[in-house]
């Protein structure tokens, strides 16, 4: 993950301080979300919760009310704050925080009589490390709708800052692997090279996986090979342009490409950025 500075923060929480986002499993797993280190905190008591949805201005929490919860929440004006735990990049302790937050009341989640959804604001900016770790998705969202087609030519330098491991990238043609090289990467397809006859192999569905390190990350992304060109001097070879099935592109691999796009164009506007 990129150091996020004090500016890119502020830049985020001003564009994005009124989104949601849903934690499904893709957004726990590409944020590191540590489920169950997640509590509701009232008091000198504390309630384990499934975190819902979240924004910088506050959040959708699941709790069980089966327990002396909503009394607490009266006995203090419905002040809480929720508390974060996220996986740190680097492996070592993780990054545990806490909001300060009011319970704005609750609901009952599905058909439960034991179980509500609390909708609560927070009381406070929250800090750097949520703004940073949910800033990121939702810059990556915004940039793939906005920047879909910028290509990012692969060359040494770029693999190098991106993290791509390039002998571990494939296409699977029916399921089957391939090996390929690839040759340029956008959000919204790429170009690789191949052993195989064109007239085969486009218009046919295919899933390239690629592969980054630091953190090791592995991205199977639905597609379909649209355009075949020559290799000059190579009639094994063809190169084949894949464009994405766009709403089945993971995040994690938008937050990949969008960060490197971004370090690209801060090298541009400040030369002495490396």
């Amino acid at each position: 993950m990129d150091i996020i500075t004090a500016q890119k923060t502020t830049s985020f929480y001003d564009r994005f301080k009124d989104i949601d986002v849903t934690f499904t499993k893709e957004i726990i797993q590409v944020t590191g979300l540590i489920t169950q280190e997640v509590y509701l905190k009232c008091g000198g008591d504390s309630w384990p919760c499934i975190i819902y949805s979240t924004s910088f201005q506050g959040a959708k929490v699941i709790a069980n009310i089966k327990t002396n919860m909503t009394a607490k929440l009266e006995e203090v004006n419905n002040l809480i704050s929720l508390r974060f735990c996220f996986k740190s990049p680097d492996g070592n302790n993780p990054v545990a925080f806490s909001v300060a937050a009011r319970s704005l009341g609750c609901a009952p989640y599905g058909k439960s009589n034991d179980v509500a959804i609390f909708t609560i604001q927070f009381t406070q900016r929250p800090p750097d490390n949520l703004i940073g770790i949910m800033g990121r998705i939702l810059d990556a969202n915004f940039n793939f709708a906005k920047r879909k087609e910028s290509r990012i030519a692969v060359s040494w330098d770029s693999q190098r800052k991106m993290r791509i491991l390039p002998k571990e990238c494939a296409v699977f043609i029916e399921g089957v692997p391939r090996h390929c090289i690839l040759r340029d990467v956008s959000f919204s397809g790429a170009k690789l090279i191949m052993i195989g006859v064109a007239k085969f192999l486009v218009n046919k569905d295919i899933a390239l996986r690629v592969d980054f390190d630091e953190p090791r990350e592995s991205f199977l992304i639905r597609g379909r090979f649209i355009r075949s060109e020559m290799v000059e001097g190579r009639k094994d070879l063809v190169a084949l342009g894949i464009q994405f099935i766009e709403n089945l592109v993971p995040i994690g691999y938008k937050v990949r490409i969008n960060e490197y796009l971004e370090s690209v164009h801060l090298e541009v506007s400040d030369p002495n950025v490396k």
